[in-house]
């Protein structure tokens, strides 16, 4: 077979006209990508409130309200204040030498007379409060220094507590000053 020189001019034309075709980039039909949206992280999820110990099936064995005691000799008597260290007391036992009386006395406040129920490991009761008002009001009852109840607040297993309605339940450790003020009025 013979080809002519013509064939194979047109032949190389037209494979390089093919070539040159193939080189240039055909105009982009395509959308330009859009940017991806900045990932930013969801806010956080607030921390959960710490979910409030669980009652105790037992007063006795829930925690000892936070604070100390604290012994002073008065005049006519002592007494024994329990609280945290800063702070007004939370609660006290005054001793009246010449009445042979103890004060039980509960900050809080109320219109009228309250339950203030004495909790110990041997006995419980409960005694009619009265408000005193004033600039620190409070919630007070006397015994007389004799009254069993002392003894068993003096003697129970570790801690006694105090209960008024309108406030929040004290469990208070059965500590030497409770027991000093206790004898002081005997």
């Amino acid at each position: 077979m013979k080809v002519s020189h013509n064939a194979i001019a047109r032949a190389l034309l037209l494979s390089s006209a093919m070539f040159a075709a193939g080189c240039v980039p055909a105009p982009d039909s395509t959308p330009a990508p859009t940017p991806a949206p900045v990932q930013t992280s969801p806010p956080p999820a607030p921390a959960p409130s710490p979910m409030p110990a669980p009652a105790p099936e037992n007063w006795i064995d829930a925690a000892r309200t936070p604070g100390d005691w604290t012994y002073r000799s008065t005049t006519g008597g002592s007494v024994a204040l329990y609280g945290e260290a800063q702070t007004d007391a939370r609660f006290s036992i005054r001793c009246d030498s010449s009445a042979r009386s103890i004060t039980f006395s509960r900050a809080g406040n109320a219109a009228s007379t309250v339950p203030m129920r004495i909790l110990t490991e041997t006995a419980q009761r409960t005694l009619n409060a009265q408000p005193t008002g004033g600039e620190l009001p409070h919630l007070t009852v006397t015994v007389p220094a004799r009254d069993p109840l002392l003894d068993a607040m003096a003697l129970t297993k570790g801690r006694f507590a105090v209960e008024v309605a309108g406030t929040p339940t004290l469990y208070l450790p059965a500590w030497a000053e409770v027991t000093r003020v206790i004898e002081d009025c005997r």
